[in-house]
């Protein structure tokens, strides 16, 4: 029997809550002092510079295409209807282990400062598989500001296929084990139950796009870089960054053919072993042409993506992918739509989307962005993730802003490479107000959470 996925319930001007109730731990790392002198690699990026002329922002420009609605109810018809998230979350089959339960060398992937105040690892399939790898998060607390959908806490993590060299052990694969062949950029979400924060269970959504009127589906690919669930919509970086994707969670559909084929095959549909998938919706494309990662102030590939809520209206924020020695990249923000018809979208003109804000930062090749604008103050404060091109050294987690840069240091050497390990995109969960994100090394993997007020501390 299919579940029905409940609404979720609006609470504008609720108090935020500080924490989620028993889940705080004490942080044990103390303050410590910015050196700007030195960083992780060339040095401090320095402080943001505005984008301000139409030339530079209408590199940005985006326009929207959506999929007709007759072709979104044939499928969702012929698949039995919505599932739902209740639904997907109602037969969760994978358990996260938490902190004290994974392994050393998973908990060396963790922040040197600040300290995690939540650590989870994930099942020893999905720990272990080199050919599908971690890269964004988003959360119930992005969707709704009441934190939750429905009765749930629930966090999305967006992974990719990588059939890449490092990918020759055999993956944990859909629903079964297995060892897919030329599936590279495949796209897959876990929905991870975080009602009870010392019990959190997932379950695997493949993205798809609906074709043929309705009637069958592709497989989505994408790198995942970023992911934000805004409302009932949840917006991805397509395949290699070119432009968005956006999905609806109101169409979460079941599939009944359990093999490994994705679409309408002999008696129903399949999706590659998966039990549910997740069709776009309509999609976000760079009229300007190929996007580029050359940093040469061409038509930008989407990197990183996130949510930020102190804004008016609440906004997406977003960070170019550039080639390794790029020396600058740009981020940006396009505001959500407020028509009560365009829940989850973005702010239209005649189907196009003009960024708000545009800034160039010195903190090229980005693996995580965020914007927040705290209590009172005037200006909005850029969280940057960099990740460095050795596999072993930890990532900076910059803080940039119109007048400079600060990152915490944790070493006698006064190194900036105090943030996790192969860190990806980065949510801020307002109602509890945690920063959340996910390190992707091949054997490193945690999703964890840090108060934002522990990391602007340890700027200070």
């Amino acid at each position: 029997m299919k579940h029905r996925g409940r609404h979720r319930r609006r609470r504008r001007g609720q108090a935020l809550r500080a924490t989620l109730a028993g889940t705080a731990l004490a942080l044990t790392a103390t303050a410590t002092l910015i050196s700007t002198s030195q960083a992780t690699g060339s040095g401090t990026p320095g402080a943001l510079t505005p984008l301000t002329s139409t030339t530079a922002t209408g590199e940005l420009r985006l326009h929207e295409s959506l999929v007709a609605r007759g072709t979104l109810d044939t499928l969702t018809k012929d698949m039995g209807g919505n599932v739902g998230v209740d639904g997907v979350l109602a037969s969760t089959d994978h358990s996260m282990r938490d902190r004290t339960d994974c392994t050393a060398d998973e908990r060396a992937a963790l922040p040197v400062e600040p300290t995690a105040t939540r650590a989870y690892c994930w099942d020893s399939g999905d720990a272990r598989t080199r050919q599908w790898q971690p890269r964004s998060v988003t959360t119930s607390g992005d969707a709704d500001d009441d934190g939750r959908w429905g009765a749930h806490r629930v966090i999305l993590a967006g992974w990719t296929h990588d059939d890449g060299p490092a990918a020759a052990t055999p993956a944990h694969h859909g629903d079964q084990a297995a060892t897919p062949a030329g599936d590279e950029g495949l796209a897959r979400v876990a929905f991870v139950d975080a009602t009870d924060p010392h019990a959190l269970k997932y379950r695997w959504v493949l993205l798809v796009t609906p074709r043929d009127g309705g009637k069958n589906f592709t497989a989505v690919h994408s790198g995942l870089g970023g992911m934000v669930w805004y409302q009932d919509k949840l917006i991805v970086t397509a395949a290699q960054g070119a432009g968005l994707l956006v999905f609806d969670l109101h169409r979460i559909l079941e599939a009944d053919v359990n093999s490994g084929a994705v679409g309408r095959v002999s008696g129903g549909y399949s999706a590659d072993g998966y039990q549910y998938v997740l069709p776009a919706i309509g999609s976000y494309d760079v009229p300007g042409g190929t996007c580029s990662t050359a940093g040469d102030k061409a038509v930008p590939c989407f990197g990183s993506l996130s949510l930020d809520r102190t804004t008016a209206p609440d906004s997406l924020v977003a960070t170019e992918s550039s080639t390794s020695g790029t020396d600058r990249s740009r981020v940006w923000r396009y505001s959500y739509s407020t028509a009560a018809h365009r829940t989850g979208l973005l702010a239209d003109s005649q189907g196009y989307v003009d960024a708000v804000e545009a800034y160039e930062t010195k903190a090229a090749g980005a693996s995580g962005v965020l914007s927040h604008t705290p209590s009172g103050g005037r200006e909005a404060q850029w969280y940057l993730g960099h990740t460095p091109d050795s596999r072993t050294q930890h990532a900076t987690l910059w803080r940039q802003t119109g007048s400079g840069a600060g990152a915490a240091t944790c070493t006698a050497d006064q190194s900036h490479a105090c943030w996790g390990l192969h860190t990806a995109s980065l949510s801020y969960w307002q109602e509890t107000g945690e920063l959340w994100t996910l390190t992707g090394a091949a054997t490193e993997r945690m999703l964890y959470a840090v108060p934002l007020s522990s990391v602007d501390d340890s700027l200070d």
